[in-house]
């Protein structure tokens, strides 16, 4: 397998899988937006050779497609799963040791290699303006590293084996840092950087951090990983590339060598500046607040460097290919940590984090009176509370009972919920608690809401198939519009504040009470373009599910508390952009027609469009 990026890169160009690009590109938005283009047209990578400002060439759309992801880990990919389900399923090994013999000997082959010389990547020192410095989006607040692999190590047991490899986006440039001295890191405390910082805060001294870029394309995809508890992302890095980690010490600071490029440097304790906004991978900016500032040690390149880079923004984009990647090299390891689990899917075009639709076993029901939703409600409960997970705002789960479910078939499976949920009795709120940091949708930062729409039992209605005609008589609200079986989007005046919006929901309510004869549509979708929401099926998910809040955002026809229990007839999900939702990711026209020109006939992208 690859030692390096390039080796990569001339196998993938070698293959047919990846494209040069020779005439000069600005990093400021247009290679973002070549690669946005290339991307949705499932074209190959991409090796822009010379980028304006940067004497480094610059690599993107790597992983692009899960068909290219499995040819560049060929090699090592079976390997690799078979370490994770050892991993999540000691009880093999044990069952057929002979079998699995070879796994064990992989992984110990795989532990990172220390090495007394730290080349070829520290054979030039550089600056951070000497880089590709990236920016995707207008409004993006500078340049960020896009693919980094962030290294720490912990502070109360220092060593390789004690440290934490993950992906936290990089601000090199814009805001309040100094140029060429400091930038900035977007993570929270909970992840494995965070609780090394919180250690090194504790001990009053500042802890040291190493950002990788390039290598190997495993490094890039260990980072990412969510691995079994034990498993060094590093041990990870070296098992998918055939090949160990190699790395060194230079000042205290861990160096990878097989690196393109490293930045060394300290987070002090209680030290933060201003960072983003970012166009981020909910189809909307994340926007400027305070995170911690590393102040830049040394910059490292190695000969002939190349800076990878991705391009994240409304769902489906390269980092959708990555979590198609990881859920095959992972497998069922949700199985193993969430007993009775069958499937959990989140919803790439819903964002991934907002939704998630998940099947369970429902076995308590034959010993109830009444058939309803009992085992899955405690699976619903850990899956809420399992990693990242717990980011979700909606959760869709079944019992599969008579006929197997498919989470990815995003229709059947919900027109199967709809069909049998009962909406007094197996609607469950989970209010002032924590989202997703990048979702504005909540009441603050990191704060909102969760539902839980459960389903097992008899079919109870037919899906309506067209809009319900006392859905085209509501006065104010109109174009109503069948997104799918059972769902109907009716658009509605702008949204202004929730306390005027309360009472205006409370109306429509009472209005489609009155009007009745909605029991085959028991999903109403208040929309501003309801002709947009309906017209497929990615733009109802991303939509709905990033632009509300369970808690604030869901009425019901005709709803009710009983014994705190919030019951309906219909429900109705507020899905209109309101004041304090970011702003949505919207390409620059100027630059859409300047990159034109790749994409014209005898261009080097001619045709791919």
């Amino acid at each position: 397998m690859y030692s390096n990026l390039e080796e990569c890169i001339i196998d993938l160009e070698k293959n047919g899988h990846l494209v040069r690009i020779k005439e000069e590109v600005d990093p400021y938005l247009e290679m973002a937006a070549i690669h946005l283009k290339v991307y949705e047209a499932q074209g190959p990578a991409l090796l822009f050779e010379n980028v304006k400002g940067s004497k480094f060439r610059a690599v993107s759309n790597l992983f692009g497609t899960i068909e290219r992801s499995r040819f560049i880990f060929r090699d090592t990919w079976q390997a690799a799963e078979n370490i994770i389900a050892l991993r999540n399923d000691p009880m093999k090994a044990l069952k057929n040791p002979f079998k699995h013999v070879g796994s064990g000997l992989a992984a110990w082959k795989a532990l990172p290699m220390q090495k007394t010389s730290s080349e070829p990547v520290t054979a030039q020192e550089i600056k951070i303006t000497d880089l590709p410095l990236i920016q995707s989006w207008p409004m993006d607040g500078g340049a960020f590293v896009t693919l980094p692999q962030i290294y720490s190590e912990d502070p109360e047991k220092p060593g390789i084996m004690n440290s934490n490899l993950g992906m936290y986006r990089v601000q090199l440039t814009g805001n309040e840092y100094e140029v060429n001295r400091e930038v900035g890191l977007h993570y929270q405390i909970h992840r494995g950087i965070g609780i090394h910082q919180a250690k090194a805060n504790k001990l009053g001294k500042p802890l040291k951090v190493s950002c990788f870029v390039g290598g190997p394309p495993s490094h890039t995809i260990s980072a990412v990983m969510p691995l079994p508890e034990g498993m060094s992302e590093l041990t990870f890095a070296g098992l998918l590339a055939g090949r160990r980690f190699q790395y060194s010490y230079i000042d205290g600071y861990c160096i990878s060598n097989d690196a393109d490029f490293v930045i060394t440097g300290e987070i002090y304790p209680n030290e933060t500046k201003p960072e983003g906004p970012f166009g981020d991978h909910l189809g909307y900016y994340s926007l400027t607040h305070p995170f911690p500032v590393m102040r830049v040690h040394k910059v490292y390149a190695k000969p002939n460097a190349i800076w990878p880079f991705t391009v994240v923004g409304r769902p489906p984009q390269e980092d959708t290919s990555f979590g198609q990647l990881i859920h095959e090299l992972t497998g069922d390891a949700v199985k193993q940590e969430i007993p009775g689990v069958k499937e959990v899917h989140a919803v790439d075009a819903a964002g991934v984090h907002p939704l998630l639709f998940a099947i369970g076993s429902e076995r308590y029901t034959p010993y109830q009176p009444v058939k309803q939703p009992s085992e899955i409600l405690t699976i619903a409960n850990r899956i809420l509370g399992t990693g990242q997970l717990s980011l979700a705002k909606y959760l869709f789960i079944a019992a599969e009972e008579d006929r197997p479910l498919d989470t990815h078939d995003e229709v059947g499976f919900l027109s199967y919920i709809l069909e049998r949920i009962d909406l007094h009795r197996d609607i469950h709120f989970q209010t002032n608690t924590t989202i997703d940091t990048l979702d504005y949708s909540g009441t603050g930062l990191n704060t909102g809401s969760k539902v839980v729409f459960a389903a097992c039992g008899d079919k109870k209605r037919d899906l309506s198939t067209e809009v319900p005609e006392a859905l085209k008589e509501i006065r104010g609200y109109g174009n109503a519009q069948l997104v799918m079986p059972g769902v109907v989007a009716l658009q509605g005046p702008s949204f202004t504040d929730y306390k005027i919006e309360q009472t205006e929901m409370e109306q429509l309510s009472s209005a489609l009470g009155e009007k009745g004869g909605i029991d085959t549509c028991p999903l109403i979708i208040l929309c501003d373009d309801s002709s947009f929401l309906s017209a497929d099926l990615k733009n109802f998910l991303w939509a709905t599910f990033t632009r509300s809040n369970p808690s604030h955002d869901i009425y019901g026809v005709n709803s009710y508390y009983s014994y705190k229990h919030w019951g309906c007839d219909n429900v109705i999900i507020d899905a209109r952009i309101k004041p304090h939702h970011a702003p949505p990711l919207i390409p620059d026209p100027a630059v859409e027609k300047r990159i034109e020109r790749f994409f014209v006939k005898g261009a080097v992208l001619g045709g791919l469009l």
